[in-house]
């Protein structure tokens, strides 16, 4: 027994067991803290299992929770496909910062619609006591209603009270967040015509062309989202459902039967292509969270997202004349190689520091390369690899050349020192000096290719081979 619990119990069953034996306050905390989470879209490993056997344990004891994820959540659901989670310098159309969510229902539950929000959580705890885990959609409606319409005329009374769209602003406290309530608002209300759009979208659109993209210009052409002003968020559900999400602006080029920039910005849409601008700034602001936190792998790939879309734009529209789009692009690729700029400028020197020769003196006895940061400088290099690829579109050719050049450079004429170092080596520093040459040909593969590689790994046989015939001599 651990803790009172059987060791052979299976994984589940020991959580069941634990949960039960926490204090109510402790899994009242757990449950809130949980929902808040959901709510706010944070990734929880097995966040719904958890959720669902820690209702499970306050159900069988009795208690009662206050809950905020479930009526928060079916509250919220009509905005779920419109939501986005990057804070880029331009609000993008229909689209909402996810931030919004909480604080706005903190807003309607304590001072737009306190008692009818307590009611409508009341109904919807009461039903999830019952078992019923997932609510209908239906069970919210009347409730989302009331919402919009006093969300509407706070945000109408503020127009002429500084003082009261400030105090909006400081509670939602996104970067636009008089324009996320209005979505908010737009979709809650226009949530069933939302829903008989979607469901005449296809589930998946692989290339928009020929018979798809006539397809959807005929949705956005009908009266469902024309006269309900909508077309901006069913053009949002589309790009949803787009494996190559660019291709939206061929919504535009079809609208205005014209590729020309300053025509399509006169027709009802160009929001398209604003849309299709938003989704790419998003992709950047995405890359340089990644290459922040140092995730290379996925930086590749959305490298390539943003390359592709960057090409997608300047080949489906005529950028030719100085335009607010032309502008905009030149920006966009701007912010790519200032993003790209310190990390693909860094590599060289990250590789120095691992393969630098050092004298004996200075290598601590039986040591070794700290195989993390051998492998953060491959993938680095892999990584500007891949930024050759990209280069052009993404105006970063002539420093990721540089770069690489320097780094080629520097692997030619540095491996052959670490290969005499080897040979020479004597028991206390072997091992850092093998771990530099291993290091040297991981790098190698990626800057010269396999087959180089493949003689570094045969010359260092040779220099380790060297060395063990001079130690039995």
């Amino acid at each position: 027994m651990v803790c009172g619990v059987a060791t052979s119990a299976l994984p589940v069953d020991r959580l069941r067991q634990y949960l039960r034996e926490l204090p109510s306050g402790a899994r009242a905390l757990l449950i809130t803290e949980l929902e808040r989470a959901v709510l706010r879209g944070d990734d929880i490993p097995g966040g719904d299992m958890l959720l669902q056997e820690v209702r499970a344990a306050v159900r069988e004891s009795g208690d009662r929770v206050p809950r905020i994820g479930n009526p928060a959540r079916l509250f919220f659901r009509p905005v779920e496909p419109f939501l986005t989670d990057c804070r880029t310098e331009r609000k993008a159309p229909g689209r909402i910062l996810r931030a919004a969510l909480e604080p706005a229902w903190n807003w309607i539950a304590r001072e737009l619609a306190p008692q009818e929000s307590q009611a409508y959580c009341d109904e919807i705890n009461r039903a999830i006591a019952a078992g019923d885990l997932d609510p209908p959609a239906a069970m919210a409606h009347g409730f989302q209603d009331l919402a919009a319409q006093r969300i509407t005329a706070a945000l109408a009374a503020a127009k002429t009270d500084e003082k009261a769209r400030r105090r909006i602003s400081s509670l939602i406290a996104t970067p636009n967040p008089l324009d996320d309530l209005r979505d908010i608002v737009t979709i809650l209300s226009s949530r069933d015509t939302l829903e008989l759009i979607e469901g005449r979208l296809p589930g998946h659109i692989r290339t928009l062309s020929e018979g798809a993209l006539d397809n959807v210009k005929a949705i956005l052409d009908s009266s469902l989202c024309t006269q309900h002003g909508l077309q901006v968020y069913a053009l949002v559900m589309v790009m949803n459902r787009m494996a190559t999400p660019w291709q939206l602006i061929r919504v535009a080029v079809k609208g205005a039967d014209s590729d020309d920039a300053t025509r399509i910005a006169q027709s009802p849409y160009a929001v398209a292509v604003v849309i299709t601008f938003g989704e790419i700034e998003r992709m950047v602001e995405e890359l340089r969270a990644d290459l922040k936190r140092g995730a290379t792998v996925a930086v590749t790939s959305l490298l390539k997202c943003i390359h592709d879309a960057v090409r997608g734009v300047r080949t489906e529209l005529d950028l030719s004349a100085d335009s607010l789009w032309a502008r905009q692009l030149a920006a966009i690729r701007g912010g790519i190689s200032n993003v790209l700029k310190a990390e693909i400028e860094s590599v060289p020197g990250r590789v120095r520091r691992l393969l630098r020769p050092r004298p004996s003196n200075e290598i601590e006895r039986n040591s070794a390369l700290d195989a993390d940061d051998v492998t953060d400088a491959e993938t680095m290099i892999e990584f500007i690899g891949a930024c050759r690829n990209y280069a052009g579109e993404l105006a970063i050719s002539e420093m990721t050349l540089r770069t690489f050049q320097e780094i080629q450079q520097y692997l030619d004429t540095g491996t052959r020192s670490l290969l005499d170092a080897l040979r020479m080596a004597g028991e206390p520093d072997r091992r850092f000096r093998k771990s530099q040459v291993d290091a040297a040909i991981r790098f190698c593969a990626k800057a010269f290719g396999k087959d180089y590689a493949a003689l570094l790994v045969k010359a260092a046989e040779m220099a380790g081979n060297t060395e063990r015939r001079a130690v039995k001599a």
